[in-house]
């Protein structure tokens, strides 16, 4: 189902998005649709390089873990000794 967007803008900021909307061959509103569809794809997508910053600091952490075949007998024990089963 399409729902109408009333958005307010002053007369300046209107005529220079319908001078872009005509230089895209688009109308207004399919222009602010596109336009709508790519600020949101950029916010959900966020900004690959604090992504990466974020992963770098993480790996600079070390944190106590034991190595694969001792957390795999930890794993196996605590099915073991869950008692819900």
């Amino acid at each position: 189902m399409s729902k109408r967007l009333q958005i307010v803008i002053g007369d300046a900021q209107l005529e220079r998005f319908e001078a872009a909307a005509r230089a895209s061959g688009l109308t207004l509103s399919a222009w602010a649709r596109d336009a709508l569809r790519a600020a949101e794809l950029r916010t959900a997508l966020g900004d690959a390089e604090n992504k990466l910053a974020a992963v770098r600091a993480a790996a600079r952490h070390a944190f106590p873990a034991p190595d694969i075949d001792e957390m795999n007998r930890e794993i196996a024990r605590g099915y073991v000794n869950d008692g819900s089963a």
